[in-house]
C-alpha cells in the first residue's frame, strides 16, 4: 500500500490541500493522512501553540504511515511544505512534493503592522469599502503575534535540514503568488540535496495553488511525478 501525508499551511486547514488528498484517496486508493495542525481548524486556538507541536503532529502522522505502508510520499503546502522538508530529511519517505512552500514569505510582522493601521483607519470610518481591509480583517483579529513568531521560528529551524533531503523532490509554485515570493521556490530547488528534483511555476496560479484555475494541471504534474518509477534508483539515501 502507498501512503501519502498532506500538510496544510499556517492558519489554514486540510481543505487547502483537499483537491490533492481527495484525488489520491479516491482515484489511486492510497492511504492519505491530512492532519489538522495544533491550534488550527475551525475551533483552533493559535494563542499558546508552539511550532514544536506542529512538527510533532507531522512526525506522528508519518510514523503511522510508515508502519502501515510499503511506500510513503509527503506533500506540503506553504508552511506545511517546510514541515514536509523536515519530515523528508528525517524519515525514510520515498518522494517529496512542495506546493507554495514558505522558505521565504512576505514579512509577517510588517504585514501585521500594516493591517493594524488599516484596522485603526476602519475605526475612524475611513475604510468602509477597502477591499484589502475586508480580505485580511479575519486574519488580523484571529492570528496572535506569538503564533506568527512561531511560524517564523519553524521556517528558520527547518532551513538547515534542506541539504539532508535526498529523495526525489518536486517544487511547484504559482507565478501570481502574493504571499510566498518566487525566490522561495528557487531557494528550495537550490538547497535541497536531492539528485532528482524538479521545479515548475504555474503561470495562472496564486498562493492557494490547489484551488486555482490550474488545479487539473497541478494534479497531473504531481501524479506524474509520484507515479514515475525510474527515479527510484537515483534517489540517494533517504
Amino acid at each position: 500500500m502507498i501512503g501519502c501525508l498532506c500538510l496544510h499551511g499556517f492558519t489554514g486547514e486540510p481543505w487547502e490541500v483537499e483537491p490533492i488528498s481527495t484525488y489520491f484517496l479516491e482515484k489511486k486508493h492510497w492511504l492519505v493522512y491530512t492532519p489538522t495542525l495544533p491550534g488550527h481548524g475551525q475551533n483552533g486556538n493559535l494563542k499558546d501553540v508552539t511550532y514544536q507541536e506542529w512538527v510533532y503532529t507531522a512526525e506522528v502522522a508519518v510514523r503511522e504511515l510508515l508502519n502501515r505502508c510499503e511506500k510513503v510520499y509527503v506533500i506540503g503546502f506553504s508552511m506545511g511544505g517546510m514541515l514536509a522538508c523536515y519530515i523528508a530529511a528525517k524519515y525514510p519517505v520515498s518522494k517529496l512534493v512542495l506546493l507554495s512552500a514558505a522558505a521565504y514569505y512576505g514579512n509577517p510582522l510588517q504585514l501585521i503592522q500594516d493591517l493594524k493601521e488599516k484596522v485603526w483607519l476602519r475605526v475612524l470610518g475611513e475604510h468602509d469599502n477597502d477591499e484589502h481591509y475586508q480580505l485580511y480583517r479575519k486574519k488580523i483579529t484571529e492570528t496572535p503575534l506569538g503564533a506568527v513568531l512561531q511560524f517564523m521560528q519553524v521556517v528558520k529551524k527547518i532551513k538547515p535540514s534542506l541539504k539532508k533531503v535526498t529523495v526525489p523532490s518536486l517544487i511547484l509554485q504559482g507565478e501570481l503568488d502574493g504571499i510566498v515570493p518566487r525566490k522561495s521556490a528557487l531557494y528550495l530547488y537550490e538547497m535541497i540535496g536531492s539528485k532528482v528534483k524538479e521545479l515548475a511555476f504555474l503561470p495562472e496560479s496564486k498562493h492557494l495553488i490547489c484551488h486555482g484555475f490550474e488545479k487539473a494541471l497541478l494534479i497531473n504534474k504531481i501524479e506524474a511525478f509520484l507515479c514515475r518509477e525510474e527515479d527510484e534508483d537515483e534517489s540517494g539515501d533517504s
